[in-house]
């Protein structure tokens, strides 16, 4: 779910609730609420509805969570031009204007719109009202599953089809490569636990969580883990292009896809830097900089250069960030990757211990 939130109404007694709401939504930690209204009851930190409510959707569409207090027709007609894929669309949800009903319409699952109607409800004492399947008969959703433990679904038709299975009654094998001590919570019947490969194969449909490339397999949906975390110096001006071309270069040395990014980390200097704006806005990575008294905190570099000490303040741009990221949310993280040098760039990767966590 995104962490800016926009929400319509149209009526008095919907803007009631549209402020109410949103003053709720700004408590959240990393939460932006914007609220728009018809113009006459605008003000006091509401916003009069755009002019062209459909292009204003649309220009937002990508980075934003979308809640409609009003008829669920008004929303549908809004958004029809946008609505693409659950895994591309954002949240979008319905509530009438006394609060008592919210659904979400889009993207229940991958965009939060699910989790964030349960959330809505609790705020108004109202009911979230889910239509999803996998929802309503209380079974296991890959996609869920994904989005809940940071994981990137290499085949999304593959998704479709094991939840398809699951709502069939068929058992799904579940293996977890590398990382079968590190799952918590209770795993639903609908997964059988796997120790190998082998054993995964036996089912007609698994689910295994790896690095390693196995979405060739018939009835196999290969889940990547978003734990690396890519140190990156350039450059000023070096090409968008040249830029992605050598991370991709290094991440394939490990096995690894852009995807797998949880985030992309450098000194503060280069915090407009456009090339790697392009980057993360392309893969939607966060982007954090550091200024170089902070990453001086970090002791030991495999590398360094007196060149990029005099140009940045640090000897070592891309380890420092990517391990000062590491050390400030007390990841278990492992350097797969130290200075690596480029052409214009140096990069460096931190893998993330991987949990997988079941309700």
């Amino acid at each position: 779910m995104s962490n800016k939130i926009i929400v319509f109404s149209f009526t008095r007694i919907g803007t009631e609730l549209n402020r109410k709401l949103c003053s709720a939504f700004r408590k959240w930690e990393d939460t932006l609420c914007c609220s728009y209204v018809p113009g006459k009851y605008a003000g006091d930190g509401v916003d009069p509805l755009p002019e062209d409510i459909r292009m204003f959707i649309g220009r937002n569409w990508r980075d934003c969570s979308f809640l409609f207090i009003g008829a669920a027709g008004i929303a549908v007609r809004y958004i029809a031009p946008w609505v693409k894929d659950k895994f591309t669309d954002p949240a979008v949800l319905v509530m009438d204007e006394k609060g008592q009903y919210v659904i979400p319409l889009l993207s229940g699952h991958v965009g939060g719109a699910a989790a964030l109607a349960d959330k809505v409800a609790e705020i108004t004492g109202g009911t979230a009202v889910h239509t999803t399947a996998t929802d309503v008969q209380g079974k296991f959703a890959p996609d869920v599953f994904a989005e809940r433990n940071h994981l990137f679904i290499t085949d999304r038709k593959r998704a479709k089809e094991i939840s398809a299975a699951i709502l069939e009654g068929e058992r799904i094998g579940f293996l977890a490569e590398d990382s079968q001590s590190c799952m918590e919570g209770t795993v639903p019947g609908e997964l059988a636990v796997c120790r190998s490969l082998e054993e995964a194969e036996k089912f007609s449909h698994r689910i295994i969580v790896s690095d390693r490339n196995l979405s060739g397999e018939d009835g196999t949906l290969l889940l990547r883990p978003k734990n690396v975390i890519a140190g990156i110096g350039c450059r000023k001006g070096i090409s968008p292009e040249l830029l992605e071309r050598g991370l991709i270069e290094i991440l394939d040395r490990h096995g690894l896809v852009p995807e797998q990014l949880e985030a992309v980390a450098s000194i503060d200097l280069k915090k407009e830097e456009p090339a790697i704006l392009a980057l993360t806005e392309k893969y939607r990575i966060p982007f954090i900089t550091y200024s170089a008294e902070e990453l001086g905190r970090i002791t030991e570099v495999t590398a360094g250069s007196d060149f990029v000490k005099q140009t940045t303040g640090v000897d070592n741009v891309c380890e420092r960030a990517a391990l000062l990221y590491s050390q400030e949310r007390n990841f278990e993280g492992e350097m797969i990757q130290g200075k690596w040098i480029g052409s214009s760039m140096t990069a460096s990767l931190v893998r993330r211990r991987v949990v997988l966590r079941f309700l």
